[in-house]
């Protein structure tokens, strides 16, 4: 009978086999060493060695991880913890990362150290991290097991624990995690959705008007960041009151987001019922700019009676649209539209507000608040030079204090009103481009994948493009064009790509 250690030594996998099982035995086997020379490393005597090591501690423990990632995804894909609860969370944490984090975060919870967290919040903690941290032991048990005997299969006791596994992390992820931030709750979500909604609806009636383009928004024009949110505070003010930036429920009802400036935002609001369609055509098209500019250009006169256009001419642009389901009452000065939308067909209303004594069937009470919101300026420009500071500023202010809510609605926003990338069509007879490359990750290498030198602060990572491996710079110093990958500029590729595939020598030979 052979000793045991030498049968584990004869059942090692191959460092080639490509199954995730035996990438997972060489992955443990780099953390178990890296955690050896730690331990038996003076930090005092060699600090910059203890740094070193602490890198490549992480680098495999984040390999590790990603393994271990790929193999739930294979074994129980249809057991795993869900992680919808990841939409509670700041967008900054979305990280790659995250869940080597929440394992450093357990050890040190284990061992009495909170970092962040409160000392109290840390004692509830700690149960759940040291029940996690033993079922990581036991994975890595069970699954180093399985890799000496059968790494192609998955048997029950393997799956047991893995579910069990995930089912920990997962919960020691959202508590810990909602003891250092403060998680959105479920109505907060669906704020934050209607919210991308009114954006969405922004941009379309944007794009329609002529405000911006679609190559402003493919192109992901950074004025955007300050653009959409500008305007979707008139759209949700006026053409879409019953959304999210409705004044007619409680600050309290209202999204996190919005309700710091519901009292400004009601301010708002009545100042643009009384614009004319030209008026707020001009606002808009000046908070559309980069720099507060004067929004008093010289088609807007400075008298209030010769800033009230007649609805005979259309108005340009189409200006100021009002969904056809929901027509205003004849004495509201609620909406404004052009004829026929905001007004009965046929009728020779005037747009914006009337002088008093005009014959044009809206009741006094109306007429008269407008004509004493307006009479508060001395001028157009300087009621419109008012909603602009305020509008701007209010959007602005989203951008510090709700940055990262922001970020992901933008982002959502985006990738809802982005133009899909047509297929290129390619002339008869041309091949088809190839499937991209599998792009490897970088938390999941931590040496080069052709002389396996160690990655530093000063050796750093590097993409083929042609393959999706992690060289050093040593290892990929080559440039070449990939058509058929859809680069048809040279990029950076490795060295055996380069001499295999794509060198000039070896192109003509073929």
């Amino acid at each position: 009978m052979l000793p045991a250690a030498l049968r584990r030594w004869l059942r090692r996998p191959k460092r080639s086999d490509p199954r995730l099982l035996s990438q997972f035995f060489f992955a443990d086997e780099r953390v178990t060493q890296v955690v050896a020379e730690i331990n038996g490393l003076d930090a005092e005597l060699d600090p910059q060695q203890y740094l070193v090591l602490l890198n490549q501690l992480h680098l495999s423990q984040a390999h590790l991880l990603a393994i271990l990632e790929r193999i739930m995804e294979e074994c129980i894909p249809t057991q795993r913890h869900s992680r919808d609860y990841l939409v509670k969370f700041p967008e900054e944490l979305l990280v790659d990362n995250l869940g080597n984090h929440m394992l450093f975060a357990a050890e040190c919870l284990l061992a009495g150290t909170f970092l962040e967290v409160e000392e109290a919040d840390g004692a509830q903690l700690r149960p759940q991290a040291r029940n996690l941290l033993c079922s990581l032991e036991l994975v890595r048990t069970v699954l180093r097991e399985q890799s000496l005997s059968q790494p192609g299969s998955y048997p029950e006791p393997v799956r047991a624990v893995l579910v069990q596994f995930d089912r920990l992390f997962a919960e020691f992820e959202l508590s810990y995690v909602s003891s250092l931030v403060a998680v959105k709750s479920p109505e907060e979500i669906y704020r934050q959705q209607e919210i991308i909604v009114l954006f969405c609806e922004t941009v379309e009636r944007a794009l329609r008007l002529g405000y911006l383009t679609q190559e402003m928004i493919d192109g992901y024009e950074p004025l955007l960041m300050f653009t959409i949110p500008r305007l979707a505070i008139i759209s949700g003010l006026l053409i879409y009151p019953e959304g999210p930036l409705s004044l007619e429920q409680s600050p309290e009802q209202m999204s996190r987001v919005f309700s710091p400036f519901y009292n400004l935002l009601k301010k708002i609001r009545d100042l643009l019922r009384v614009l004319s369609a030209e008026e707020l055509c001009l606002l808009e098209r000046s908070l559309c700019t980069a720099e507060s500019e004067d929004p008093c250009g010289p088609a807007t006169p400075s008298a209030w009676g010769a800033a009230m256009p007649r609805a005979d001419p259309l108005a340009p642009w189409g200006l100021l649209e009002v969904p056809r389901a929901t027509p205003p009452p004849p004495t509201s000065m609620a909406r404004l539209g052009p004829p026929g939308v905001a007004d009965d067909l046929g009728t020779d209303r005037q747009w914006g507000p009337q002088p008093p004594g005009s014959s044009s069937g809206l009741d006094a009470t109306p007429v008269a608040r407008c004509w004493e919101l307006r009479s508060r300026y001395s001028s157009t420009k300087d009621m419109l030079h008012t909603l602009f500071v305020c509008i701007s500023g209010v959007a602005d202010q989203l951008q510090t204090n709700f940055a990262s809510d922001l970020r992901s609605i933008l982002k959502t926003v985006f990738k809802i009103v982005a133009s899909q990338a047509e297929p290129l069509e390619e002339p008869s007879g041309s091949p088809a481009p190839h499937r991209l490359p599998e792009w490897v990750p970088d938390s999941t290498c931590s040496q080069c994948s052709a002389c396996r030198s160690p990655f530093t602060l000063l050796r750093r990572r590097h993409h083929c493009r042609s393959c999706g491996k992690i060289f050093c710079a040593r290892c990929s110093p080559h440039t070449a064009a990939l058509p058929h990958y859809g680069q048809p500029k040279p990029v950076r590729v490795c060295t055996h790509c380069y001499t295999a595939h794509l060198s000039p020598r070896r192109a003509r030979s073929q």
